[in-house]
């Protein structure tokens, strides 16, 4: 099984801090650090990392050649991630003394992917296949088009939240994921309760109380509990999660396998600084499993 990404690459510049500024302050970062990421990117290294055959499609700019090595070194496929004429995605963080973030982002390159890209990925795709997105690229409805047509599951994190992108692309999802917030506004926005959204599975995040799979078409729910773990950086914990799941799905473990190991996955993950290279192995996630029993 091959999971495809349509997703972000960004450079993210972390600024550890005190705390977080408030209107008009001037801090003193007491760290600063330089690294891939971007949510697409993230989850790619996060499923390739959990064992999965990953191909990234995406974009960059010529500033941006170092993140795809980086996804290469991950052995992440980038035979798809172009290089086009607009600067690269990047992300100013701000960290916390107690691991919490603020993000600003620069979509970039992100925004421009080449529809010709998303073809020549996609071509070979078949039944089986999984096709990861989020809302920080271009083509997001067509990408859905085209791996319908394929057969190819498609599992779309809904972050950062636009109710109209959900509502552009939730009929052809097999499975949305999103937070507790980011549920309550989409339902909201659309009009209906959750159980009553246009998909196959909802899966929402509830931070510390874990995450909860929806299946809306066998009417059932499946609770994962949140791992109590001392957080350093919380960064990343949800594309961790959302390539892991995607990732232990593909190789066909049921909802409630796959949310525990998704889970454990972000656990270890917020016990470490920075973003994608703080992605745990999968060696690493089953060790965290086999010391809680």
């Amino acid at each position: 099984m091959t999971i495809f990404n349509l997703g972000s690459i960004n450079a993210d510049h972390f600024y550890r801090l005190p705390h977080l500024p408030t209107p008009g302050e001037t801090l003193a970062a007491t760290r600063y650090d330089r690294g891939p990421g971007g949510k697409g990117a993230n989850q790619s290294v996060a499923a390739a990392r959990a064992g999965a055959d990953v191909r990234h499609i995406g974009a960059i700019g010529a500033d941006g050649r170092w993140m795809r090595d980086e996804l290469r070194a991950d052995g992440v496929d980038c035979t798809h991630v172009s290089e086009v004429g607009t600067a690269s995605g990047h992300a100013i963080i701000y960290v916390d003394a107690e691991g919490e973030n603020t993000i600003i982002l620069f979509p970039g390159a992100n925004r421009v992917v080449p529809r010709v890209s998303l073809e020549a990925a996609l071509s070979d795709a078949a039944p089986g296949d999984y096709l990861m997105m989020q809302n920080e690229t271009s083509l997001q409805r067509e990408a859905v088009e085209l791996a319908r047509k394929k057969g190819v599951f498609v599992a779309y994190s809904a972050a950062p939240f636009e109710a109209e992108a959900v509502r552009a692309v939730i009929e052809g999802l097999d499975l949305l994921l999103l937070n507790a917030v980011e549920a309550a506004q989409l339902c909201e926005a659309l009009g209906v309760a959750l159980e009553a959204l246009p998909v196959k599975a909802v899966c929402v995040t509830h931070g510390a109380k874990g995450a909860v799979w929806h299946d809306l078409v066998g009417k059932t729910e499946h609770r994962q509990p949140a791992f109590p773990v001392e957080p350093v950086d919380t960064t990343g914990a949800g594309d961790t999660f959302a390539g892991y799941l995607v990732a232990a799905l593909s190789e066909g473990l049921a909802p409630p396998a796959a949310l525990q190991l998704a889970a454990a996955a972000s656990a270890v993950k917020v016990t470490r600084a920075g973003t994608s290279a703080a992605v745990p192995k999968r060696a690493e996630v089953e060790a965290f499993l086999k010391a809680r029993g």
